[in-house]
């Protein structure tokens, strides 16, 4: 039995989460057209550094340039927002959202020794001039100070303006389930897949060449877990994608990040121990949550293609919405 969906069926439905966008797009001659963006996902509207939140990452394939999942995955803790861009742009984003958290916190480099940034990357160069390294550290400023928790935007809008999916446009999607008194949420940029390959729909007539690509799944909940709980859910974002039809090839980089809205961990608290309070490993809620991230995977990738719309990009290709109601 499939869960029920949360209020707006996407990740901002998690209390506090917030999701802002950044898109670029502009002719630049008869070759060349910058097709990308930015997407930032907030886990909380309060001071990301000071107000730390739980998280864990799992790396299904690792052909990715993803930056700041060695001390997430050491620590359990997310300190910024995690960005998402094109493969070029993740030097550049980490930079705008470093000034961005540097404004908003003097202690860092002075008093607190560092900063982790998480950015996430996918390849858009089929549709996007990546070399062109049209996105800039105010991009990401842009799409942190835009980010709102109302409905969110999706497919071809940030980070997804320039992504394919099964040889049609992908991007941007999102989706949530509700687990008695929690909900878990997901956030997808997709970019991977060949039109053989969907189990979901026809596909087969998708002959484009394309490269393996790749996804970022971002997963929140409220349920309170841990960092290896968190890990735990993480890796259940395989089974989703699989169940699109991914399998997972060599060249594409699956990489899935998890965090948990409660259980803050105060940056300035001093006190020699901490406290936490969690779900039972064996308590029954735990397969819902994990049954809950793979559904929402699943969707999430789904509707980064139902929401999109034929996009023009370089040397003027041109990818079209995938034939779905």
């Amino acid at each position: 039995m499939l869960l029920p969906k949360g209020k707006h069926n996407c990740i901002t439905d998690i209390g506090g989460v917030k999701v802002g966008h950044v898109t670029l797009y502009e002719k630049i001659s008869s070759q060349d057209t910058i097709c990308t963006g930015v997407t930032a996902i907030l886990p909380h509207g309060g001071n990301l550094y000071r107000q730390k939140v739980h998280a864990a990452s799992s790396v299904i394939n690792g052909y990715g340039k993803t930056a700041g999942l060695v001390q997430v995955d050491e620590l359990g803790l997310l300190e910024s927002p995690i960005m998402l861009t094109n493969t070029f742009g993740v030097g550049a984003i980490m930079q705008g959202t470093l000034q961005y958290m540097l404004d908003d916190n003097p202690e860092i480099g002075d008093t607190a020794s560092s900063l982790n940034i998480v950015v996430g990357e996918c390849n858009d160069s089929y549709l996007n001039s990546m070399r062109l390294q049209a996105v800039k550290p105010e991009h990401a400023v842009q799409a942190i100070e835009h980010a709102s928790s109302g409905p969110v935007e999706e497919a071809a809008v940030g980070a997804g303006k320039g992504m394919m999916c099964f040889g049609y446009k992908g991007g941007i999607g999102t989706a949530s389930r509700t687990v008695k008194n929690y909900t878990v949420g997901c956030l997808v940029l997709s970019n991977f897949g060949k039109g053989e390959d969907a189990l979901f729909a026809d596909f087969s007539k998708q002959e484009k060449e394309t490269p393996d690509g790749s996804i970022m799944m971002i997963i929140a909940t409220d349920a309170p877990l841990y960092d290896r709980q968190l890990k735990r859910l993480a890796k259940r974002c395989a089974a989703g994608l699989g169940r699109t039809g991914s399998h997972i090839g060599h060249g594409s980089g699956d990489i899935a990040i998890a965090f948990s809205t409660a259980n803050i961990y105060d940056h300035g608290n001093k006190t020699e121990t901490e406290h936490l309070t969690y779900v039972r490993d064996d308590d029954p809620i735990v397969n819902e949550l994990f049954q809950a991230v793979v559904e929402t995977t699943e969707e999430s990738v789904i509707n980064s293609l139902r929401h999109a719309e034929a996009t023009k990009g370089r040397d003027g290709r041109v990818v079209e919405k995938a034939p779905l109601d």
